[in-house]
């Protein structure tokens, strides 16, 4: 007999099974139009550094059952450096500085949650 916390983690497998395919088939996508067009860009390479990531979570998830909280942080870091690089001559400068003062926050973050990490391992 199925109880619900059985139904919900065959739930999430299913989800994780999707995401995880969905990710394989976006880097085989962007690697395709890389090799059509010939040229490698630093969009592209990040692109492909934010699918890594978002693998490299599903990996740690499905093995530990829990997401590190600093990792979906580090990918919306890199998807927030990707919009700047792209489209920084496009953005206004009030639109550029509020996309540096969130990654600053973001790092900020990630800082406070590793410092926390070390000062409840240290007790």
């Amino acid at each position: 007999m199925l109880t619900n916390d059985r139904i919900f983690m065959v739930i999430e497998k299913i989800i994780l099974i999707f995401i995880a395919i969905f990710t394989i088939t976006a880097i085989y996508q962007e690697v395709i139009h890389i090799f059509s067009v010939g040229t490698v860009k630093l969009g592209d390479l990040l692109l492909l550094f934010l699918y890594l990531e978002v693998f490299g979570m599903l990996a740690l998830f499905y093995k530990d059952h829990k997401i590190p909280i600093a990792i979906p942080i580090y990918i919306a870091i890199t998807a927030l450096c990707r919009v700047m690089i792209l489209e920084g001559k496009a953005l206004e400068p009030i639109e550029l500085i509020s996309h540096a003062g969130a990654i600053l926050l973001l790092g900020l973050a990630v800082y406070l949650i590793y410092k926390s990490q070390e000062k409840n391992a240290a007790d």
